[in-house]
C-alpha cells in the first residue's frame, strides 16, 4: 500500500511525535501525589528511563504497545513491512539490553505496558508503589 502523504509530510508527522507521553505524565502525577520523588526522562542514565530514583537504584519504563511490540496488541503495519520488522526487533533488543545493563549493575527495573495503565490505572500505580518500597528495603 502506498503512503497517502508525501515523504516530507510523513517526515514532519514523525518528527512531531513527542518523546514523553500523556500516560507518563499521568503516572508521574500519581506517584508524586503519593509522596514518591523521582526524576523524569533522565538523559544520563542508560535507555533514558521514564522515571528514575537514583537513591534506591530504581528505573521505570512505560512501554507503548505499538513501539515496543506488545505481545497482546502488536500489529505489524501493512506497508514497508521489512522496515517495521527491523524497527520493532531492534526496539525489543534494545529494551532487553537496557534491562540487562541495570540488573547487572544492581538496579531495580520495572517495565509496564501502556495497556496495563489503560486497563487498571490505580492497580498499576499500586504495583509501582510496592515495587519502589521493596526496592528501598534492598538499599
Amino acid at each position: 500500500m502506498v503512503d497517502k502523504v508525501s515523504k516530507e509530510t510523513r517526515r514532519k508527522i514523525m518528527q512531531s511525535i513527542k518523546s514523553r507521553s500523556h500516560l507518563e505524565d499521568e503516572v508521574s502525577k500519581a506517584l508524586w501525589k503519593k509522596g514518591i520523588r523521582f526524576r523524569k526522562n533522565t538523559k544520563n542514565l542508560v535507555g533514558k528511563p521514564d522515571i528514575s530514583i537514583k537513591k534506591y537504584k530504581v528505573v521505570i519504563f512505560i512501554d507503548s504497545c505499538f513501539w515496543h511490540a506488545c505481545p497482546y496488541h502488536y500489529k505489524l503495519p501493512k506497508s514497508n513491512i521489512e522496515y517495521w520488522e527491523q524497527k520493532f526487533n531492534r526496539n525489543k533488543k534494545r529494551d532487553q539490553e537496557v534491562n540487562e545493563y541495570y540488573l547487572k549493575n544492581g538496579w531495580h527495573v520495572k517495565r509496564i505496558w501502556e495497556h496495563e495503565l489503560k486497563d487498571d490505572f490505580n492497580g498499576t500505580i499500586n504495583d509501582l508503589l510496592l515495587f519502589i518500597r521493596n526496592s528501598k528495603k534492598d538499599q
